[in-house]
């Protein structure tokens, strides 16, 4: 089906409902070097001028990945919830932005539609957003799940504690767990992106990880983030597996090329299900992604990246996850080419998936050979702060020594609970009153304190 405008004197053709998505969207590098984006302002305007004016069930009929040759595009309408789509079935996507944007879209309004929202559709209507409309619509989707602790709850946020290490030895990652755990973070999850890819090593990991949070009774939850198939040997193996971790990608291609499919994540959610680990609740999953992961694989199909991004929240929420992360600035200029194209991709993720039911977080992050620093990132997390995000990064001194990036570090994120006035976790804030490391009002107490983590350098040197 084409697709037609005229704006002035000029008329602009589309040759599907693909090409209009990708040329509708903000300038990213990826896009471009995947040729799929729009050549000039006027193009671009030209798709967003038709994109308004698409009816969402369109979206029902015309499939950007071929039904018949993708099975997350099967996932995605085979799963559509009708009757939750009904209220907004009449709307053209330009509509539905000024609905989200409206009073009467409430957040338990937004938490009915979720099941009913197809990737597609959430794509779409981000593309016509400025990016106040972002924060706006996403502030007001809210999305609880809980393992050990709750997390998602109003005027709360989240700090995944990520104390890896160049050689994953077992003092140093201790060592940055107790300055993170000192510093308040950790009760998104404890989570060691490991350098070595064997079991034993791997089982290392998770035993001390799963030590420390029962010596010291910590209302949170571990995970070392290697591929599902070695997680499930873990649990074989009896290994304490808290949360299984994957990067997925939003097509079956894409999903290929991770080693992954729908059926190898449901085997691992029935395992993790199985080991009944959380205190109180039940959401074990917990997933990677980022824009143009797709593309990078050669499996993008000509849609463009933020789509994809959307579409690979898609196969997420079928596990209802804890946690799902987009590691936004992660996979370099090459995608998101500078800070702005960082920042208003981590708000677009962000948007699509709480707008999807999603518990999301964001890795506000840049590699060294990306047009940002540390202001863009310090933008974009006060940004998503605003917007309602779950959780994001602790790294020591945002500087992560063995993946070689900058993310978030522990202070960052004391800057950011103290300025938009955020708490953490509710199980975690009363253990960390109780472990003297804060004040009843959850403020860090002065250092040189003795508190209940002093055990720790015992705890280290059992690991020696």
């Amino acid at each position: 089906m084409r697709y037609r405008t005229r704006i002035a004197s000029e008329s602009f053709a589309f040759a599907d409902l693909k090409q209009v998505m990708a040329m509708a969207s903000p300038p990213r590098s990826g896009d471009e070097l995947a040729g799929v984006a729009a050549t000039s302002a006027q193009q671009r305007m030209a798709a967003r001028h038709v994109l308004a004016e698409v009816p969402l069930p369109q979206f029902l009929t015309e499939a950007l990945v071929p039904y018949e040759s993708d099975n997350i595009t099967r996932l995605i309408i085979d799963g559509h919830d009708a009757a939750a789509f009904a209220p907004v079935a009449h709307l053209t996507v330009g509509g539905f932005r000024d609905w989200l944007l409206s009073e009467p879209a409430t957040t338990e309004v937004l938490s009915a539609l979720a099941p009913g929202l197809m990737p597609e559709m959430v794509a779409a209507v981000s593309k016509l957003m400025r990016n106040q409309d972002l924060i706006a619509v996403a502030r007001k989707c809210r999305v609880v799940t809980q393992f050990r602790d709750t997390l998602g709850l109003p005027g709360r946020m989240a700090v995944r504690l990520q104390p890896n290490h160049p050689t994953d030895d077992l003092r140093g990652i201790a060592a940055s767990m107790l300055d993170g755990l000192l510093m308040g973070a950790g009760d998104a999850v404890i989570g060691v992106n490991p350098v070595a890819d064997n079991l034993p090593a791997l089982a290392r990991l998770t035993h001390m990880l799963d030590e420390v949070i029962r010596r010291f009774d910590i209302p949170t939850q571990s995970c070392v983030l290697t591929h599902v198939t070695h997680t499930l040997r873990l649990i074989e193996q009896g290994a304490p597996v808290d949360l299984v971790f994957q990067s997925i990608g939003g097509t079956e291609a894409a999903n290929r090329a991770f080693g992954i499919t729908p059926e190898l994540l449901d085997e691992a959610h029935a395992a993790a299900q199985s080991l009944a680990r959380g205190t109180v609740g039940s959401n074990v999953m917990y997933f990677e992604t980022g824009q143009g992961s797709a593309l990078s694989a050669n499996a993008s199909f000509g849609v463009d990246q933020q789509t994809c991004e959307a579409r690979t929240y898609g196969l997420a929420r079928r596990y209802r996850p804890l946690l799902v992360n987009t590691v936004v600035g992660f996979i370099g200029p090459e995608y998101l080419f500078d800070g702005k194209q960082i920042i208003r991709a981590g708000l677009e993720d962000h948007f699509c998936g709480k707008l999807l039911g999603l518990p999301m977080g964001c890795d506000v992050c840049y590699t060294n050979h990306a047009e940002a620093d540390q202001d863009d990132m310090d933008n974009l997390m006060v940004l998503l702060g605003s917007a309602g995000l779950n959780f994001l990064m602790g790294v020591p001194g945002a500087d992560d020594v063995m993946l070689s990036y900058q993310s978030t570090s522990f202070h960052d994120a004391l800057f950011l609970r103290r300025t938009l006035g955020l708490q953490r976790a509710p199980e975690f804030e009363e253990w960390l009153l109780r472990m003297q490391i804060t004040d009843t009002a959850g403020q860090l107490l002065p250092p040189g304190q003795p508190n209940g983590l002093a055990g720790m350098n015992a705890l280290m040197a059992l690991q020696a």
